[in-house]
C-alpha cells in the first residue's frame, strides 16, 4: 500500500485544511469543495485527511459498516446482534469520473432475482464510503446521472437500488469531498449547493514557499515511509486535537447573538433556501470547538461565512465566486449585538442587496460614446489601431429557444438533443452487448415463453436462459458541442449593435451550461478568423473571451466559416460521437479579398455537405434589410433567426429546432 503524503506537511493552502480539519470535527458540516488550478495539493490534501479521522466501530463481516452500537435493521446483511463489532480505520473511498451507475450504487444479479427469487446485491461506492469519506476529483466533469444519485443519497442518508420489482436498501452516509478545475466547466447548481464548505487554492507567488513545496515533495519521492515518519508526530497531535475537538462539540454553545449574525449575513447576500444558515451554524460551532472554546464568537461567524457562502451566491456560471468582504463586516458590525431588539426588517448593508458592482462584474468599458465603423466595414478615418475599436459590454442574458440537433445521437448524456443513452425512456429492446444493465422485463419474458416446454418447466418460476435476457433501448438528451462563429467586424460595430449580439451570445451560453454541453468561439475581423477559445466546458470561460473581443476592420466570413470548419474536424477526431451546432452570429455581410461572397458561399457549403447542424443568428436592423444572413443560412444547409427570435418568451413562432435542408 502506498504511503500517503502526510496532512501536516502540505505547505500553505492554511483555508484548504480548515475546512477539511473541520469537517473532520463534525461530519455534519456536510463536506467540502476544492475549486482551483492544476497543481495546487488539491487531491494531496484531500487523500491524507482519511489518515486523521479516528477508527470505525463495526460490526464483524458486515459490507455495510453497520455501527455495532445501533445496527441497521434493513442492512442486506442483517439483522445483526448489537454489541459485536470491530475498530477499522476511517476509509476515502474515491469515485472515478467515468464510473458506471452499477459501480456506484451497487448492482443486482437480475438473472438469479428472475429464475430464483434471490436477492444477490454486489455493493457499490456508496456501501464503501458509508461512514468514511466520498471523494470525487474533477467532480464537475461527472456524468448528471451519476450526481443525480450522489444527491439521493446525500439527501436521505441511504441508497436504493430497484429493479423490476426488486429493491434493496442501505445506508449510506459519507463526507462528500469533491475537486475541480472551474476551466473545465462549472458544477450544477443542486449539487453545489450539497457542498458545505467551499475552498478557491492557487499557487503561491511567494519563491520561499514555492521554494518549500519543492523540496519536500523531492524528498517524499524520494522515500515516502521515511518522509512520513518525519512527520509522525505533527500527524499524531493534530490526530489527537481533532479527537479533542469532537469531544468538546456537544459542549459549544451557539448564543442568540452569533445566530443573529448568521441569519442576518445569509439574508444580506441573498443567498437561496436555509442550508447556507444550518452550515454556517454548524461551521462556527466546529470553529469554536476546533480552538477549544464553548462559545461561538464574532471571529467564528465571520470565518464560517467566509466558507459557506461564496458558492451559495452565485446565481449562474457568469458571476464570480467569492465575497464582499467589506460587506460581511458591515453585517456582522451591524448585529453585533446579544439580539436584546428586534432586527431592522430592511436587513443589513441596505436591504441585503445584490453585491457592489466591482465584485466580480467586468469593468465599465461600455460606458460613453463609441466610434462607428462605416457600413462596408471600412476603419474610419483616424481609428486606432487600424478601426480597432474598444470592446463594448454585453447586454442583458435572457431565456432563449431551444436549439437541438435533428436526429438521434450517442454522444455523452447532455439535454440538449435527442439521443440512445442509458437512461430516459424505454424505446425498444435489443440483446445485450456485454453486462447486461437495463432489463427489459417484457420483452425477455417474451423470448423465454416459447421454449418453457422444451426445458422441462414444472413448477411455477420461469426456466430463464442468459439468451433470454433483453436489454432495454433508451432515448434520452445528450450534450453537444455549441461552436459560436462570432462576426466582430465593423459592419457589425456599427449603430452600436454590438451589446445586442454579446447579450445574445450571452444567452446562449448560459443555455449551453444549463444543457451541459461543450462550446467554442469563433470570431472574424480584418482579414482573417480566429479561434478565440478552443472547445471546452468551461461556459465562463467563453463568456470572458467574448466580454473582452474587440470589434472593427473588415468581414472576413469565408475565412471565419473556414477555420470553424477545421476547429470541427479537429474536434471529430477526439470525440467522434459528440455531435456539433453550430451558431454564426453575423448580418450576413463578406468584406475584404477577390469574391467574398462566392467564397463565404462555398464555405458555407462545406457545412451542408458534412451533414453539420446549424443556425444563423441574424444581427442585421435598421429598415432596409438585405436578408444576407438568410441566404447564408441556405448555403449551410440550416436556418436562421432574429435576435427577437431567439428569445424563448418572443411571439413570433413556436420553438425552433435546427433544421437541415432536404437535398
Amino acid at each position: 500500500m502506498t504511503t500517503p503524503f502526510p496532512f501536516t506537511a502540505v505547505v500553505g493552502q492554511d483555508d484548504l485544511r480548515l475546512a477539511l480539519l473541520l469537517n473532520a470535527v463534525s461530519p455534519a458540516v456536510g463536506g467540502v469543495l476544492v475549486r482551483g488550478e492544476k497543481g495546487t495539493a488539491k487531491s494531496t490534501a484531500v487523500r491524507a485527511l482519511s489518515a486523521l479521522l479516528p477508527e470505525v466501530p463495526v460490526v464483524s463481516g458486515c459490507r455495510f459498516s453497520c455501527d455495532p452500537a445501533a445496527p441497521d435493521p434493513a442492512c442486506p446483511d442483517g439483522p445483526h446482534e448489537s454489541g459485536n463489532g470491530v475498530a477499522r480505520p476511517s476509509r476515502m473511498v474515491e469515485l472515478p469520473v467515468g464510473a458506471s451507475e452499477d459501480r456506484l450504487v451497487g448492482a443486482l444479479d437480475i438473472e438469479r432475482a428472475l429464475a430464483e427469487g434471490v436477492k444477490a446485491f454486489e455493493p457499490g461506492l456508496l456501501a464503501d464510503a458509508h461512514r468514511g469519506i466520498l471523494y470525487v476529483d474533477e467532480v464537475n466533469l461527472l456524468h448528471d446521472h451519476l450526481v443525480d444519485l450522489l444527491l439521493d443519497a446525500a439527501a436521505m442518508g441511504a441508497s436504493y437500488v430497484e429493479r423490476e420489482g426488486v429493491s434493496v436498501r442501505h445506508a449510506s452516509k459519507f463526507l462528500l469531498v469533491g475537486t475541480m478545475n472551474p476551466e473545465e466547466g462549472e458544477l450544477r447548481p443542486q449539487l453545489l449547493d450539497r457542498f458545505g464548505l467551499t475552498v478557491e487554492v492557487a499557487a503561491s507567488r511567494e519563491p520561499d514557499q514555492r521554494v518549500e513545496v519543492v523540496r519536500r515533495r523531492l524528498a517524499y519521492d524520494d522515500d515516502p515511509a521515511g518522509f512520513a515518519s518525519r512527520w509522525a508526530d505533527e500527524e499524531a497531535a493534530v490526530r489527537q486535537r481533532v479527537v479533542a475537538a469532537r469531544e468538546l462539540l456537544p459542549s459549544v454553545r451557539l448564543g442568540d447573538g452569533a445566530l443573529r449574525q448568521i441569519a442576518a449575513t445569509c439574508a444580506a447576500f441573498e443567498v437561496d433556501g436555509m442550508r447556507a444558515d444550518i452550515v454556517m451554524a454548524r461551521t462556527a460551532t466546529a470553529l469554536a470547538a476546533w480552538a477549544g472554546r464553548t462559545e461561538v464568537l464574532a471571529e467564528d461567524v465571520r470565518q464560517a461565512a467566509l466558507l459557506a457562502l461564496p458558492h451559495r451566491r452565485r446565481r449562474n456560471p457568469f458571476d464570480a465566486p467569492g465575497l464582499d468582504e467589506d460587506k460581511l463586516d458591515r453585517t456582522l458590525e451591524e448585529f453585533s449585538g446579544e439580539g436584546d431588539e428586534d432586527p431592522d426588517p430592511d436587513g443589513p448593508g441596505g436591504g441585503g442587496g445584490q453585491p457592489t458592482p466591482d465584485d466580480g462584474s467586468q469593468g465599465d468599458s461600455g460606458g460613453g460614446a463609441r466610434p462607428e465603423a462605416g457600413e462596408d466595414g471600412e476603419p474610419q478615418a483616424g481609428g486606432a489601431g487600424g478601426g480597432e475599436q474598444s470592446p463594448v459590454r454585453a447586454s442583458e442574458p435572457f431565456r432563449t429557444k431551444v436549439l437541438s440537433v435533428p436526429g438521434l445521437g450517442d454522444g455523452a448524456a447532455g439535454r440538449r438533443s435527442r439521443a440512445r443513452t442509458e437512461h430516459g425512456r424505454t424505446t425498444g429492446a435489443h440483446r445485450p452487448r456485454g453486462a447486461l444493465t437495463k432489463l427489459h422485463l417484457a420483452a425477455t419474458v417474451r423470448a423465454a415463453a416459447p421454449h418453457q416446454r422444451a426445458r422441462g418447466r414444472s413448477g411455477p418460476g420461469l426456466v430463464l436462459r442468459r439468451d433470454d435476457l433483453r436489454q432495454a433501448t433508451r432515448e434520452g438528451r445528450e450534450g453537444n458541442l455549441v461552436l459560436f462563429v462570432v462576426d466582430a467586424s465593423g459592419s457589425m460595430a456599427a449603430r452600436q449593435r454590438m451589446g445586442a449580439v454579446k447579450g445574445a451570445v450571452l444567452s446562449l451560453l448560459l443555455d449551453a451550461y444549463q444543457r451541459r454541453d461543450k462550446v467554442g468561439l469563433v470570431t472574424f475581423r480584418g482579414t482573417a478568423g480566429e479561434v478565440a477559445l478552443p472547445p471546452t466546458s468551461s461556459v465562463d470561460a467563453a463568456a470572458a473571451r467574448l466580454e473582452s473581443l474587440p470589434t472593427g476592420g473588415r468581414t472576413p466570413l469565408a475565412a471565419g466559416l473556414l477555420k470553424a470548419h477545421e476547429v470541427l474536424r479537429i474536434e471529430r477526431l477526439r470525440d467522434p460521437a459528440r455531435r456539433a451546432l453550430v451558431v454564426v452570429v453575423t448580418d450576413g455581410r463578406a468584406t475584404g479579398g477577390p469574391e467574398p461572397v462566392a467564397l463565404s458561399q462555398r464555405a458555407a457549403r462545406l457545412f451542408a455537405a458534412d451533414g453539420v447542424a446549424s443556425v444563423v443568428v441574424d444581427c442585421e436592423s435598421g429598415p432596409v434589410r438585405l436578408g444576407l444572413a438568410g441566404q447564408l443560412a441556405g448555403e449551410l444547409g440550416g436556418t436562421a433567426v432574429t435576435l427577437d427570435e431567439l428569445r424563448a418568451d418572443s411571439i413570433a413562432g413556436l420553438v425552433k429546432d435546427v433544421q437541415r435542408r432536404a437535398a
